[in-house]
């Protein structure tokens, strides 16, 4: 179980739409990973089940798409991760040591984005 590493990507406007079915299949391709995951697929989620890191089902918490050829992260994405997180839409399954993780990565992207997260507020 392992929370994916911060890599301060770009932020997307802040009034882009998020469609997580249509960002994985963009980052997908953009990510080489149309027969299993890569490196930079994992990039575009909060969180992995590193016991199953070959298959797309072990990545949760998408947060990134593929604007203008380049991974950034939406925030409109950021406030639904966030929001599961905090346990909206029944949470999310992770492991509750990893919670904490992913939250200080989520607070850096609201800070990027001027704003503070939920559990801060």
């Amino acid at each position: 179980m392992t929370v994916t590493q911060f890599h301060d990507l770009p932020l997307a406007d802040r009034d882009r739409e998020w469609d997580a079915a249509a960002a994985e299949k963009r980052v997908r391709k953009w990510a080489d990973a149309e027969n299993g995951p890569t490196g930079k697929y994992r990039d575009a989620f909060l969180w992995y089940d590193s016991d199953d890191a070959d298959e797309f089902g072990a990545y949760k918490l998408p947060i990134a798409d593929v604007v203008g050829g380049e991974l950034k992260v939406v925030p409109r994405a950021v406030i639904a991760a966030a929001g599961v997180v905090d346990g909206a839409r029944g949470g999310v399954k992770i492991p509750q040591g990893d919670i904490e993780r992913v939250k200080k990565n989520l607070a850096k992207y609201y800070a990027k984005m001027g704003d503070t997260p939920p559990w801060e507020r």
